[in-house]
């Protein structure tokens, strides 16, 4: 109810002393007090109604005025039968507040006003939960049916005022009504609804950004029926959509709710109708996979790639390049309960995702690529329009089409969280090729960056087809005891020392290389005198018997380091 609706009653005697402005506030309940520090009992959206018993004299009126307006709650009503009039000064505070004040007649008692405010507000949402109950009836009939998404969550806009987005697991947004939510919020809202799920919190969860509070609902991919009991979280973790609502939901009433999770069954069915629509490209790419590793002939594999490219590039006809993209979800099995996770068809949804302009809100551009899967790999067949050389400021010739760094750089985040504690994402990338000869080396190729990948620290790591020139390429087929036994040789001592003298010998030699082996570079970087950088030079040549003026020993250094 509105205050406006008690002034209209006549029965409560009440006369209003200021903030006609702020008579459209909705009353939530009504509480009675006449203690100077109500705060421990106001939640918001209460009809305050005092007898004036805790007012001595004019400077007790705006601590409690302040207090109540902190609070948020509707409006104060002040009884006239304990001092006749209203002190101006509580008048005077109401308006410095807007905080709207009301008289009460001394032969009105103040359980008449209560009784009428739970009456009203009582009514209003049983009426409210009635007409949520309707809702769900017409969202369940005009269900997406086509029209995508988008017609659920207009109808939560115009019938709910609720604002609301489809999110993919990386925060690429599928669906909205009105504004889209920008890159860095999707990802926000992505990274926190896999850490939640991750963890076992039971949706929705609740996220608050710029003092805006957002409710996050997870929509299972099980539209054509329930996921067997004992499925594994990870399963499904990286691959199922998340509905955003820009709205606490925390003291939602049970009907709001399972409303809600309605809208999330509606959508989960349009999810599984896109999921098997993607079934004629994966077996496409399964084919032309099982083509490349079979060793067919390379007639074979073109006629099949002419099948594949008016499917994932209409109206081109014929793709003129390819990019080979491998991808792999590697989970720690330690402590795990039940069967290992089947992270196959996990990197494959997952590869799928990535593969997609973060940009691009919709579906439809993942209409066009194809992944299969081998497994626990991931494999994408990517076309490419065009792979022109350009060149660089610096003169440097690239090649156009798919970069490892820039395929991770929006996802990482909100991956990493669902990844945290016992995953990984790796994933390599190829060459482009321009021809069915060139996809099994691409391939190899593919396969061996995700491999220099995998030797980096952290969740979500990818490498790309430039690297494979590099010393990089080395590294991960080092075996394990060589690679302790190696680093310990080299860097053992000089831990030890700067443990023992805080000497800083280990930051101070990686400087050294990074300024290949320039004296004032590396000093003027490290803020030290040259002679004291020769000092410890020189004490890492003592404690180590090498010598950084060797190429050899420099070397050596820098492999160390790279394998620490």
């Amino acid at each position: 109810m509105r205050l406006r609706a008690l002034l209209e009653t006549d029965a409560l005697g009440l006369r209003l002393l200021g903030g006609e402005d702020e008579l459209d506030r909705t009353v939530r309940g009504v509480m009675t007090t006449d203690l100077r520090d109500p705060s421990r009992y106001l939640s918001g959206g209460e009809l305050v109604l005092t007898g004036l018993a805790w007012w001595r004299d004019a400077s007790d009126a705006e601590p409690f005025v302040r207090i109540l307006a902190s609070a948020g709650v509707a409006g104060l009503a002040a009884g006239e039968a304990e001092l006749g009039d209203i002190p101006d000064d509580l008048i005077e505070a109401c308006l410095r507040h807007r905080l709207p004040l009301f008289a009460v007649n001394e032969s009105v008692a103040f359980a008449t006003i209560t009784e009428h405010v739970v009456r009203q507000v009582s009514g209003e949402r049983a009426g409210d939960l009635a007409a949520v109950v309707d809702r769900h009836r017409r969202l369940m009939t005009s269900g997406p049916a086509g029209g995508g998404p988008e017609v659920v969550l207009d109808l939560l806009g115009s019938d709910l005022d609720l604002r609301a987005w489809v999110l993919s697991p990386t925060g690429r947004q599928i669906a909205g009504a009105g504004e889209p939510l920008g890159p860095a919020l999707s990802a926000q809202l992505a990274g926190e609804h896999l850490a939640a799920t991750r963890t076992g919190r039971r949706g929705p969860h609740r996220l608050a950004v710029g003092g805006t509070t957002y409710s996050l609902f997870p929509i299972r991919n099980t539209g054509r029926g329930p996921a067997p009991a004992s499925r594994d979280v990870r399963e499904t973790v990286l691959s199922d959509w998340l509905l955003a609502v820009e709205a606490d939901a925390s003291d939602w009433p049970a009907a709001r709710l399972d409303l809600l999770q309605g809208v999330t069954q509606l959508i989960a069915v349009e999810r599984d109708r896109r999921e098997a629509a993607r079934t004629v490209r994966r077996r496409l790419a399964q084919e032309v996979l099982e083509l490349v590793q079979t060793g067919a002939a390379p007639a074979e594999i073109a006629a099949r790639l002419r099948v594949a490219a008016p499917v994932l590039l209409p109206g081109l006809g014929t793709a003129p390049h390819w990019q080979v993209v491998v991808a792999r979800v590697e989970w720690d099995q330690e402590g795990a309960a039940g069967p290992a996770v089947d992270s196959g068809p996990v990197a494959q949804a997952l590869l799928e995702e990535i593969l997609v302009d973060p940009a691009t809100v919709g579906s439809e551009s993942a209409d066009r690529i194809a992944v299969a899967h081998s497994g626990d790999e991931a494999i994408a067949l990517v076309p490419l329009p065009s792979v022109t050389p350009t060149e660089t400021q610096e003169g440097e010739t690239i090649a156009l089409g798919l970069h490892a760094d820039a395929l991770l750089a929006a996802v990482r985040e909100p991956l990493s969280a669902g990844l945290d504690g016992d995953g990984r994402l790796t994933l390599g990338v190829s060459a482009a090729v321009h021809s069915a000869e060139g996809l099994r080396g691409a391939l190899e190729e593919a396969r061996h960056a995700r491999r220099v990948a995998a030797a980096r620290p952290g969740r979500v790591c990818a490498a790309g087809h430039h690297e494979l020139a590099s010393h990089v390429l080395l590294l991960p087929f080092v075996p394990d005891d060589v690679r302790r036994a190696f680093t310990a040789r080299l860097l053992d001592p000089l831990r030890d020392y700067d443990r023992r003298h805080r000497a800083e010998l280990i930051p101070t030699l990686e400087a050294f290389l990074d300024c290949d082996g320039s004296w004032t570079r590396c000093a003027t970087r490290l803020h030290l005198h040259v002679n004291t950088l020769r000092y410890r030079v020189g004490r890492i040549e003592q404690l180590t018997s090498r010598d950084l003026s060797r190429l050899e020993d420099k070397l050596d250094f820098f492999l160390a380091l790279r394998m620490s």
